[in-house]
This record gives structure tokens, C-alpha cells and sequence, in this order.
């Protein structure tokens, strides 16, 4: 999965089209044939992704396919998990928490994750998105969890992701009435960020992934680790995290360049 200099290796990679920058990578899931349908190899690709991205830290763009003008094939995020393979699958498999086990690792990831969501996000799809730390959507998404009508339920952490995020009601009828929100729903009740076309979105994304990039990385990190640290941890986890950065050469650096710039 690695070319020579130690990178991601784009060609290596046959459901997910990856780019890698100094301080990003993003990846665009890539099965047109099955709407972005989440399959095995895609979960195992993705695990490669955050294997490297734990070793060398960089910000995460998750994004689906764009608009193709030339078939008219709207944007696409995920459609869900690849049902011809879900539907072979037993209560073994259900005990590996395949997808569950993947998304859990992308929301530790030690970097900021930023999914770019166009048209159907829906499913393992939706459940791939509330895994990120900033959803970013266009008024051609859908996105919602149709599980209970294929008499299964949303496993992969709808069921206490979405509660954390939109509240308890919104959450029971996207779960249990399979209720499916467009952009501007999922705008109105915070499921994403900010609403844009679809033109912009991934211009949108990098905008965000430049306003993290420039500040620091370590002070980055340590905040989003201390930020999903357990209530009762708090609020010791924050005074060893501060303690950690305050001796940082970082921290010295900068505010000396901020004392600087202020006697000018």
C-alpha cells in the first residue's frame, strides 16, 4: 500500500482514489458500478488508510464521486453497505463488527477527519459520515438509516452517534421510521456543518482542512483526544494534556511570534 518513499500508494488502492498532500490525505471512495456500496475490500482499504494515517498524523477528506456531467450521474457519498454481501452474512459475522470496527478506528484517528457529503448517504454510509469530527454536506444529499426495512438494524454506531448528535427524537424516527433528511434537514438539525453546492464541496472541505492545518498539530491532536475522553475523566485528562503542551517547543514558538507581532 506504500510507494518507495514511504506514502500512500494511489495505485494500490482499487475502491478508494487516494491523494496525499504535506498535510492531508483524501480519499474518494470509488465503486460507481454499485453507488459507492461498502464492501469488504473497501473496509480493508480504509483500514490501510488509518494505519498509516496513526504512524504519520495528517488531516482526513473523506468524499464520495462527484457529479458526472457526461452520464449525468449525480454526486454520490455511500448508498450503504454492498447488500449482495450483507445478505450472506451470518450472526458470526454480526460479532466481528466489520463496519463498526472501522469506523470506530477513523473517529480516533489522530488528525481531524472532514467528510465531504454529496447526494445518497445513506446506511453504512450515513454511519461512515457521523464518524468524522466535521460533516460538511449539499442540498443533494440524503442521508438517513433504511436498515429496520431490511429487517436489520443500524449497527456500525447510528445508535448512539446520532442520539449524540442530533438528540433523541430526531434520532429515534431516522432510525426507527426510517425517516431520510436532505441537506437543508440535515443543516437544520446539525447533523453537518455547513450546506454548499455541489461545485464547491470539495473547495469547502480544503478551506476547512487549511484553517486546521495552520494551527498546531500536537495542540490539534492532544484536543480532539482530550475532547472524546470519558466525562469522568475531566477534568484531569485536560490539566496532564495542558501540562504535556505547555513544555512543547511549539507552544514557545508561537506565542513568542504572537508577542512579537503585537509590538509591531
Amino acid at each position: 500500500m506504500y510507494d518507495a518513499g514511504g506514502r500512500l500508494n494511489p495505485e494500490a488502492f482499487a475502491t478508494l482514489l487516494v491523494n496525499e498532500l504535506e498535510d492531508r490525505v483524501s480519499v474518494q471512495l470509488n465503486r460507481p458500478e454499485v453507488r459507492n456500496a461498502i464492501d469488504a475490500q473497501m473496509v480493508e482499504e480504509l483500514h490501510e488508510v488509518c494505519a498509516y494515517l496513526e504512524s504519520t498524523p495528517k488531516i482526513l477528506l473523506l468524499t464520495g464521486l462527484p457529479d458526472d456531467e457526461a452520464t449525468g450521474r449525480p454526486g454520490i457519498f455511500a448508498s450503504g453497505a454492498d447488500i449482495a454481501e450483507l445478505r450472506e452474512r451470518r450472526r458470526e459475522d454480526a460479532l466481528k463488527g466489520i463496519n463498526s470496527g472501522l469506523f470506530a478506528r477513523i473517529a480516533k484517528l489522530p488528525m481531524p477527519v472532514i467528510a465531504a457529503l454529496d447526494g445518497y448517504a445513506l446506511g453504512g454510509g450515513a454511519e461512515l459520515a457521523y464518524a468524522a469530527d466535521f460533516r460538511i454536506g449539499t442540498r443533494a444529499l440524503r442521508m438517513g438509516q433504511p436498515e429496520t426495512s431490511l429487517g436489520i438494524m443500524a449497527a456500525a454506531g447510528a445508535t448512539w452517534r446520532l442520539k449524540e448528535l442530533v438528540g433523541e427524537p430526531m434520532a429515534m424516527e431516522i432510525l426507527l421510521a426510517g425517516r431520510i433528511l436532505t441537506g437543508e434537514g440535515c443543516l437544520h438539525v446539525g447533523l453537518i456543518t455547513e450546506l454548499v453546492e455541489s461545485a464547491e464541496l470539495m473547495a469547502t472541505a480544503h478551506a476547512l482542512a487549511d484553517k486546521i492545518a495552520e494551527q498546531d498539530p500536537l495542540a490539534v491532536q492532544t484536543t480532539k483526544r482530550v475532547f472524546h475522553a470519558p466525562r469522568a475523566a475531566h477534568p484531569e485528562v485536560d490539566n496532564q494534556a495542558q501540562a504535556e503542551l505547555f513544555e512543547s517547543p511549539a507552544k514557545f514558538e508561537r506565542m513568542q511570534a504572537f508577542l512579537d507581532r503585537r509590538k509591531q
